[in-house]
C-alpha cells in the first residue's frame, strides 16, 4: 500500500483511493466493491451508479471502449469486452489425450474492462462461494449465476492484450514509443505564420504524415504549453530563431519538468537553431552550442531527452526547402527512436 501511495504522490494522481488486495482476483475486486458500498469517513468514495472492473495487466485500454462498456452496462445491467480466439481450444482426456476440442468460431476470449450496474455486481459478490472467491475468474459468469443478468458482450481492439510474459513488456514498451511518438508540438518564439519556425512545421507535416503535427508560441508563459503536456504530448520542436542563447530553452524544460506530465517514458527534445551558413561559420555556431551537451546532461534525470538542431537559413528559397526537409526527417528519426545515446548530439541539416 505504501508503494503505491508513492507512486500516486510521484506522479500526481488526484483521484485515486485505494484499497486493501485480497488473495485472489475475486477477492480484491469485492474489497474494492465494498470500499465503494460503505460510507468513508474523508468523503472521497461515494457508490456509483455503474463500476467498471479492469486490469493493469492491459494497459491498453481506450475511452472508447471504457464508454462502450459503461453505456451497454447501464442498459443491460452488465457489459464486457470480448475479442477472437487465436488459437483453437482442446479439452485433453484424463490420461492426456485429446478429448475434444472447440469450433473456435463460435467462441470468444473475454477481456477487460468490464462494467456493471453497481447494484447487480455487488449483489453477486455478496453471494458468492469461498470457492467462487478462492478459484473464479470471470465476473461475467458471477452476475449471471447470482442475478440473473446476462452480459453485454462488446468486441474491443487489439491492444486489449495481457501483458504475462517477459517478452510481452518489449512489446509493450514498443507500443509505448510507438503510441507517444504520433503528436508532435512545434514550440515557435513568434506568432509570425511566415517565420521558419511555421515552415519547419509544414515541412514535418509533409514529411511525417502519419504524425498529427501541432504548434504553440511560448509568448504566454507556459499557458500553452502546459495544455499541450496536459494532453500527454512527448515530443518538442523548441525552435529559436532569433540565437542559440540558453534561456528560452531552459525556460521551457522547466515548464516540462514543473508540470504535472508522468515522466514514464522518456519526453524528447529538439532544439532547432536557424543560421545563414554562408554569413555564420558552422564550426564557430557548433562552438556556441556547446552548452547543450551539459544541459542534456542535466535534465536527462528528469527522463528529458534533448538534443540539438542546426538548420541552414539560406536565402535560396529551394535550398531553405531541401534544408528544411533535412531536419523534418532528423526529426522524425529522433522523435521514433527515443534512444539516449542521441541526447547531447548536436546535428546539422
Amino acid at each position: 500500500m505504501e508503494e503505491m501511495r508513492n507512486i500516486i504522490q510521484r506522479y500526481g494522481h488526484k483521484r485515486v483511493s485505494l484499497a486493501e488486495a485480497g488473495a485472489t482476483r475475486h477477492r480484491s475486486i469485492f474489497n474494492g466493491l465494498k470500499a465503494l458500498a460503505e460510507d468513508q469517513p474523508d468523503g472521497k468514495l461515494t457508490k456509483p451508479e455503474v463500476v467498471i472492473i479492469h486490469d493493469a495487466v492491459r494497459p491498453f485500454v481506450d475511452e472508447d471502449i471504457l464508454l462502450r462498456v459503461v453505456i451497454a452496462a447501464n442498459e443491460h445491467g452488465a457489459a464486457g469486452a470480448i475479442r477472437p480466439l487465436v488459437s483453437t481450444v482442446i479439452s485433453p482426456s484424463a490420461d492426456g489425450c485429446l478429448d475434444h476440442s472447440l469450433d473456435r468460431a463460435q467462441h470468444r476470449a473475454s477481456e477487460m474492462p468490464q462494467a456493471f450496474l453497481f447494484d447487480v455486481i455487488y449483489d453477486a459478490y455478496q453471494q458468492c462461494s469461498d470457492y467462487d472467491l478462492e478459484f473464479g475468474t470471470e465476473c461475467l459468469q458471477l452476475a449471471l449465476k447470482y442475478c440473473h443478468t446476462k452480459a453485454k458482450l462488446l468486441e474491443g481492439s487489439p491492444d486489449l492484450w495481457k501483458v504475462t510474459y517477459k517478452q510481452d513488456l518489449y512489446a509493450a514498451e514498443s507500443m509505448i514509443k510507438e503510441k507517444i511518438s504520433q503528436e508532435i508540438c512545434v514550440v515557435v518564439n513568434t506568432k509570425d505564420e511566415e517565420s521558419v519556425g511555421y515552415l519547419l512545421k509544414e515541412a514535418l507535416r509533409n514529411e511525417l504524415n502519419c504524425i498529427n503535427i501541432t504548434s504553440t508560441p511560448l509568448d504566454l508563459p507556459g499557458r500553452d504549453t502546459q495544455n499541450f503536456l496536459m494532453a500527454q504530448c512527448y515530443s518538442f520542436i523548441h525552435v529559436n530563431v532569433v540565437s542559440s542563447d540558453s534561456h528560452e530553452t531552459q525556460r521551457f524544460l522547466s515548464i516540462i519538468e514543473e508540470s504535472s506530465l508522468p515522466l514514464l517514458y522518456p519526453v524528447v527534445v529538439v532544439l532547432v537553431c536557424f543560421l545563414d551558413f554562408t554569413l555564420v561559420p558552422l564550426t564557430q555556431k557548433m562552438e556556441s552550442l556547446v552548452w547543450i551537451r551539459d544541459l542534456a546532461k542535466e535534465v536527462k534525470k528528469s527522463n528529458v531527452l534533448l538534443s540539438g538542431l542546426l538548420i541552414n537559413h539560406s536565402q535560396d528559397e529551394q535550398k531553405l526547402q531541401e534544408s528544411l526537409q533535412q531536419g523534418a526527417s532528423i526529426i522524425g528519426s529522433l522523435v521514433k527512436e527515443r534512444s539516449s545515446a542521441l541526447a547531447g548530439q548536436l546535428l546539422v541539416a
